[in-house]
């Protein structure tokens, strides 16, 4: 799998990446493990989780793997902190103190001494931002993060932190934007991609499959094992099934027969082959529908294609 270099970063990473979301809630250790050789196998080396995912069992389960399934030093591990769930009710906290205390306790799952990519998960307006960037500047010198990144701010709050942390000698570069981005959601093309391209940092892209409603799984119905009929989930997905986003999906659907391959992989193949985006992240619920979307890594879309559905998304 190519790799490629998270802006002007040291940070390489797989063009795609493993996403870990529903890791030790609807995935098991052994479909993990499934998912993650799938993964190492087709080449990819860059494993994305967060404190938040499965309220800390997903870094669990990937610690459990580091040694059986991969030396630490041959995959770059990504999580992050900031967002947890209190009392069943979502709670953001980017203080220093929180996100140092949650760093520490990530490492304790993952049963390494350090992330090779650390980041915020989400802006957060009660804090001061010096604050919550002075946690970054701890773990980074201190080594406990080799990189570090910012998941889910706007363009003029990437702007602020990237020029912020770069021009202060001895504070930590901003290596990485982790944004949602796909067919269905190309919010971030206005401010933030321009962003990270003009100050040289990576984006990383979560959702690429918008939320899966683009493998078109969801066109003649909900089906029972989908996300989308998943209590904690349907909500999550429910955005994405409007009709505009019908539209692009039975797009999506008939390039994908004229070219001969799954919607999902031209979905894919789309997001990651977009300018300036370093990975896209994939999430899976088995390792058969994995092993489906890394075969976009095959997928070249036509210049044609892209553009006729660069139109036909655009809101």
């Amino acid at each position: 799998m190519e790799k490629r270099r998270a802006g002007k970063s040291g940070l390489s990473l797989s063009r795609l990446g493993l996403g870990t979301m529903t890791w030790g809630r609807d995935t098991d250790e052994h479909e993990a493990a499934d998912q993650c050789r799938a993964y190492l196998d087709a080449g990819g080396n860059f494993l994305d989780t967060a404190a938040l995912y499965g309220d800390g069992d997903s870094e669990r389960l990937i610690g459990g793997l580091i040694g059986a399934l991969f030396k630490r030093e041959e995959v770059v591990i990504a999580t992050k902190a900031g967002v947890s769930i209190q009392n069943g009710e979502r709670s953001v906290s980017t203080t220093r103190q929180s996100l140092m205390a949650e760093l520490d306790r990530s490492l304790s799952r993952l049963g390494t001494d350090f992330v090779d990519l650390w980041q915020v998960h989400t802006w957060d307006a009660t804090t001061p931002l010096d604050d919550t960037l002075s946690a970054l500047d701890w773990a980074y010198t201190t080594g406990r993060a080799r990189y570090v990144g910012v998941c889910n701010y706007s363009g003029w709050q990437s702007s602020r932190v990237i020029t912020g942390q770069g021009l202060t000698p001895g504070r930590a570069p901003i290596a990485t934007l982790q944004n949602e981005y796909s067919l269905l959601n190309r919010d971030i093309e206005s401010e933030v991609l321009p962003c990270a391209i003009a100050l040289e940092t990576g984006v990383l892209a979560w959702s690429p499959l918008g939320r899966g409603v683009l493998t078109g799984k969801y066109r003649n119905g909900t089906p029972s094992d989908s996300r989308g009929a998943s209590p904690h989930l349907s909500a999550f997905v429910e955005g994405y099934m409007d009709p505009q986003s019908r539209r692009i999906v039975d797009a999506v659907a008939v390039a994908a027969e004229g070219l001969g391959y799954a919607p999902l992989e031209v979905a894919l193949a789309w997001v990651r082959d977009t300018p300036g985006i370093t990975s896209a992240i994939i999430g899976a619920r088995t390792g058969a529908q994995l092993r489906g979307a890394l075969r976009s890594e095959e997928v070249q879309l036509p210049e044609v294609v892209r553009r006729a559905l660069a139109d036909v998304s655009e809101r």
